[in-house]
């Protein structure tokens, strides 16, 4: 199996996991989040599940619909080949 299919999903389902918990805890559900954002409602489910590759752009419009920092986004625990 190709090392960045791994790495892909060690990171992208911890990341999905912490926008899911992000988002319940705003008290928005994906629909209203995806308006709020700017994005389809399959896009962000997509992102929960860990089947998106989330850009840059987009990690900005999600954290300011959840009105939180950007960085707050990326403070997730993932496991990594690489530890």
């Amino acid at each position: 199996m190709n090392i960045w299919i791994i790495v892909n999903e060690s990171i992208l389902g911890p990341f999905g996991l912490h926008i899911k918990q992000l988002r319940l805890k705003a008290g928005l559900s994906q629909e209203e989040l995806a308006a709020k954002c700017g994005l389809d409602r399959t896009y962000i489910s997509g992102i929960e599940r860990g089947l998106r590759n989330v850009s840059i752009v987009n990690i900005f419009r999600i954290a300011d619909a959840l009105s939180l920092p950007p960085a707050k986004l990326l403070e997730f625990e993932c496991e990594s080949e690489h530890e």
